[in-house]
């Protein structure tokens, strides 16, 4: 075979170099030829399954999380609402409804996070046996909890947080979530607390001893675990005595309570002097609350320089001496009837019984039924007779 035209003006050895190389691939040419002629051009078997991972939805899906690592919110929603749409019998239907919620959530601000919110209850309305059920409330009190601000200002959010982190604990009891929903439902319950105690702290001092003594009342009942409980029922103490010798039961109930709940107080000894005052046994600390109180004494922090400087510009707020054991309050904050004050189911049950006392024997009862009467209209009968 000739190959002069693979010279290139070179020397003998570069010469020789090419002639092998053409060899070679003259050679596979022919073994390539021979493979495909015995095989007949048979097409291998193409699973879509094993080997095609390109599937339509899952191109949607896989594009929709890119764009929300990107921050392009509303591409991303576009291309999910098209797979929900396109593809609604698809596995990845419920992914892609909470992807949706978590790319409100991730975009932030006040009319996102409502998005988010309807999107993460729809979620756990279309699917609440999938585990994701539980992350969609906790995201949910996440909200509610990043937008509280403090307990001198709207309580909105706060009340909000505190019910949909209830509903946590309650539909999923099991949840992976539910020890850091416990200190987020600590965190929150402190700040409602602080907001009521603040108000009856202020009646109490201006002089309106009942209205005071109702909101501290209320903040001891319901959340003993708020860092100035005791400090509460000391000074709720303090206005019961002020309000007569009608409520010094109430009052001893309080230096009692003071006493009993919280043993490492600063205003125990003094307790314990209103008690013998009054007459009334000095109970035995508890011991669970010994305990609970001697923990989250020993986990208080305090807030450095800059933050006490700079804190009063700040609209969250204070969690320093949020406890960190103890179980939260499981219900919501009910007002109650300030003490002295007659509910009106037992005014109403009083002013019944009075008037069966008074009732003459013999005499009829009162009905309520109406009798209806038709007259006809005298025009209207003459007009008929003529």
């Amino acid at each position: 075979m000739k190959l002069d035209w693979l010279r290139f003006d070179s020397s003998k050895g570069e010469v020789e170099i090419l002639k092998t190389r053409y060899f070679w691939t003259v050679v596979l040419t022919v073994c390539l030829t021979v493979t495909v002629a015995v095989t007949g051009c048979r097409k291998a078997y193409d699973n879509p399954i094993a080997n095609n991972s390109e599937q339509p939805d899952k191109v949607l899906f896989d594009k929709a999380i890119n764009d929300i690592e990107k921050r392009k919110f509303e591409l991303a929603r576009l291309t999910l609402q098209t797979l929900i749409n396109t593809y609604p019998d698809s596995e990845y239907i419920a992914k892609a409804k909470l992807a949706i919620a978590d790319s409100w959530y991730r975009e932030g601000g006040r009319h996102a996070l409502a998005q988010a919110e309807a999107e993460y209850k729809d979620f756990i309305t279309f699917f609440p046996t999938m585990e994701e059920a539980a992350e969609s409330q906790m995201k949910v009190c996440e909200i509610h909890y990043e937008q509280m601000q403090k307990a001198d200002r709207d309580n909105t959010h706060a009340l909000r947080a505190d019910q949909e982190c209830r509903q946590l604990i309650m539909k999923f009891p099991d949840s992976v979530f539910i020890e850091s929903t416990e200190q987020m439902l600590r965190d929150i319950q402190e700040v409602i607390a602080e907001g009521e105690y603040r108000v009856g702290t202020f009646y109490a001092k201006k002089g309106s001893f009942r209205a005071g003594a109702n909101r501290l009342q209320t903040v001891t009942d319901h959340y003993p675990l708020f860092s100035q409980s005791d400090h509460a029922l000391w000074l709720l103490g303090e206005t019961y005595e002020k309000m007569g010798s009608d409520f010094q039961k109430n009052a001893a109930d309080s230096y009692a309570k003071l006493v009993r709940d919280y043993p490492l107080s600063p205003y125990v000894e003094g307790a314990k002097e209103k008690l013998v005052a009054f007459d009334r046994p000095i109970p035995e600390p508890d011991a669970e609350m010994f305990e609970v109180m001697k923990y989250n004494l020993e986990h208080r922090t305090e807030k450095g320089r800059l933050g006490k400087t700079f804190g009063v510009f700040s609209g969250k707020p204070d969690l320093e001496r949020v406890a960190k054991r103890g179980k939260p309050a499981s219900g919501p904050l009910i007002p109650t009837v300030p003490a002295g004050i007659r509910k009106m189911t037992d005014l109403s049950s009083s002013l019944a019984a009075d008037t069966d006392r008074n009732k003459e024997p013999g005499s009829a009862e009162p009905s309520a039924e109406v009798t209806v009467e038709t007259v006809e209209d005298p025009s209207e009968t003459k007009l008929g007779s003529e």
